[in-house]
């Protein structure tokens, strides 16, 4: 083994010796041995390969990066994208994400300074990580937001900076984010009706989240991402309003079954299936095309033949993509979710707060993805489990 630093997955990948010490080597190699010991072993038929024939349609084999065993659980899901919450706070109120009265937000200190953000980002980045996403709260309201960005941004591996943000503030932002290295957005957005803006959100400020649509679009992000939670007796009725800005804009609207979150008092009749709201899109447009996924994408596409964008539909709840799940969240203090509808916390916080070496940190991170389940538990269930308003994990 001298020589090599074996990462252990669905492939074997081999990085050269100069990645690390020999004490690294070895210990990699022992506490994944360790792992496995204690992690229920997989019949090879069962586990997909994590670099499927799909896949190499989309990357070049030069560019596939090797996969480490911390971020690979054991249903051979490797972990390549990761979404850090910066911030508990918002400058909206959403009926879906938040509580009407608000929440109670964690005290300064206990949320993950800029240091360990970046720390954190990192390490993950080392292991395999090529993309993050921020999220908030609203992460914009984040006074150091543009500096966070370059921070990130210089990090080297990482193919990709995103952030969702609900565009109050974003157009007079954008340029300076830009630059920084953010080079993928996503704008939320549920009505095109100012009035309902304000009822959904509890807020005034539609006319400020166009701005920042448009001004994304004039900055060449290509394309911009419209992220729309559809309920039943809300704004069902205007899901084809939606799929007609993609005519003439380069957006990709990506229609969200509502989910099941504390405190958004969610229950099944407010629920809209993504097959219903397609069904409606086809009654206008009957020539509607299925469109090719990107590997791991949540979102099941879709184009009107001749309009420049595109729309598409997450069904965590309908049809859920769990078995192709890549994602990991950091809360804004500092907790590891391996599964947004898990209940199940870890505080790497309190692991950095402690002195723990990145050995130690790799252990519990690896820890955390070996216990992810297979599937969530289902609508029903996730309705009736204890989890986090949507506002305290990071949307």
């Amino acid at each position: 083994m001298a020589g090599a630093n074996v990462v252990k997955c669905s492939i074997r990948c081999f990085c050269p010796s100069g990645a690390g010490s020999t004490r690294v080597r070895f210990c990699r190699i022992a506490s994944a041995f360790l792992r496995r010991q204690h992690t229920k072993p997989m019949k090879d038929d069962n586990v997909q390969d994590i670099i499927s024939s799909r896949q190499r349609k989309y990357f070049k084999e030069q560019e596939i990066r090797p996969l480490s065993d911390f971020l690979t659980d054991k249903f051979g899901r490797h972990h390549t994208y990761l979404r850090i919450s910066l911030t508990e706070k918002c400058n909206l109120r959403c009926q879906y994400c938040m509580p009407e009265e608000g929440v109670e937000l964690s005290p300064n200190s206990e949320l993950l300074t800029t240091e360990e953000i970046v720390s954190l980002a990192k390490l993950f980045v080392r292991e395999g990580v090529n993309k993050i996403r921020l999220t908030g709260g609203e992460p914009l309201v984040r006074k150091d937001i543009v500096e966070l960005c370059e921070e990130l941004g210089r990090i080297e591996g990482l193919e990709t900076l995103a952030m969702t943000t609900n565009g109050i503030t974003l157009a007079r932002k954008l340029p300076q984010l830009k630059n920084a290295g953010l080079n993928l957005l996503n704008i939320s957005l549920d009505t095109l009706v100012p009035q309902k803006f304000e009822f959904i959100t509890r807020r005034k400020g539609w006319h400020k989240v166009m701005e920042s649509i448009d001004s994304a679009l004039e900055l060449g992000y290509d394309p911009v991402k419209v992220n729309c939670v559809v309920m039943r007796g809300l704004n069902e009725d205007e899901v084809c309003n939606f799929v007609e800005m993609t005519q003439n804009k380069v957006i990709d609207v990506r229609f969200i079954e509502y989910m099941p979150f504390d405190g958004n008092k969610w229950n099944f009749k407010k629920f809209v299936p993504f097959s219903e709201m397609l069904e409606s899109i086809s009654q206008r447009w009957p020539n509607v095309e299925k469109v090719s996924d990107h590997p791991n994408d949540t979102s099941k596409a879709y184009k009107v033949p001749g309009f420049a964008g595109q729309f598409g539909f997450i069904t965590s709840m309908s049809e859920h993509f769990c078995g192709s799940c890549n994602r990991l969240r950091i809360t804004a203090d500092g907790n590891l979710k391996v599964c947004l509808f898990g209940n199940s916390e870890v505080s790497l916080r309190d692991s950095l707060r402690a002195g723990t070496g990145e050995e130690e940190l790799l252990e519990i991170i690896g820890a955390a993805v070996g216990r992810k389940k297979k599937q969530h538990a289902g609508m029903f269930n996730i309705a009736k489990q204890k989890n986090r308003p949507m506002i305290l994990i990071g949307g």
